[in-house]
């Protein structure tokens, strides 16, 4: 499917009625009412979802929507000062930002300018480092913030929505169409740094909390938000000789040279540690 819609005439048309809003409006509806409550034995047989840590509501969830934000019972977060986490389950790929290259993946390019739509912002984190964890069907679709840190500014923006899987990448610049939003964070052990989350095809909602909105400070391991059903993706930005990523990390990279990680998990440290 995904092959006709990027890489065939008719798929695109198709694909330009999949990604107007009210087909969205209309997908995001029927997945939250209780007539899609089927799809949720068929969507854990298929990706072998482990439900032994998650919180049912008595009597079962009521929409797949409310299964796919479900919610665990417990969360076990590194709490050792100077760790960057993992703000949420997925595959992590760890890019050095080179010139006016954010990051290159599945041979997509996008640079900073594009992802945050601010050339100052931009200008201070190249030759930084970029963590995109790209969050799989199968994966927890809650998240929490990486680092401890006070919001210093905090971005939507609106776009239109497309498919993150690899196919996709391949075929258009993705993150410089979907919608996506991020905060700014000044932190003490990372100096600046840049939380984000990017939306994808059909529903693809970012539901971040009403109080991420607000400046203040926010804690290491505090829940963030949460995607609804759709491809979703986070990005984290820290500045030139921030951090040292946890070397033992390398050990499980995958083919791809993405590499699996929990939400909590320790992911890097301050540079200054060394």
């Amino acid at each position: 499917m995904l092959r006709f819609l990027y890489r065939t005439v008719p798929g695109r048309m198709v694909l330009k009625l999949l990604v107007h809003p009210r087909v969205s409006e209309t997908a995001g509806y029927y997945l939250s009412s209780r007539a899609s409550k089927w799809i949720v034995p068929y969507y854990i047989r298929k990706h072998k979802i482990d439900m032994r840590d998650i919180d049912i509501p008595a009597g079962g969830f009521s929409s797949f929507n409310d299964f796919f934000t479900r919610k665990r019972i417990t969360e076990c977060f590194d709490v050792t000062y100077g760790h960057l986490i993992s703000p949420c389950d997925g595959l992590m790929s760890c890019i050095r930002i080179e010139g006016n290259t954010v990051l290159d993946i599945k041979n997509t390019r996008f640079t900073l300018d594009d992802l945050l739509k601010d050339h100052e912002l931009a200008g201070q984190f190249r030759d930084g480092t970029a963590l995109v964890f790209r969050l799989t069907p199968a994966d927890y679709h809650r998240y929490c913030y990486a680092a401890d840190g006070k919001v210093l500014q905090h971005k939507k923006i609106k776009g239109r929505l497309h498919c993150v899987r690899p196919i996709a990448l391949r075929t258009v610049p993705v993150f410089a169409q979907n919608s996506r939003e991020y905060q700014v964070l000044e932190t003490e052990s990372f100096g600046t740094v840049i939380q984000m989350e990017i939306g994808a095809l059909l529903v693809g909602k970012i539901r971040n909390s009403s109080s991420s909105s607000k400046r203040g400070h926010v804690g290491r391991g505090e829940e963030k938000g949460y995607f609804e059903f759709g491809g979703s993706t986070i990005i984290i930005l820290i500045k030139k000789n921030k951090i040292c990523i946890n070397e033992n990390l390398y050990k499980r990279r995958n083919s791809d040279g993405e590499i699996p990680v929990h939400m909590g998990e320790f992911v890097a440290r301050a540079e200054e540690e060394r």
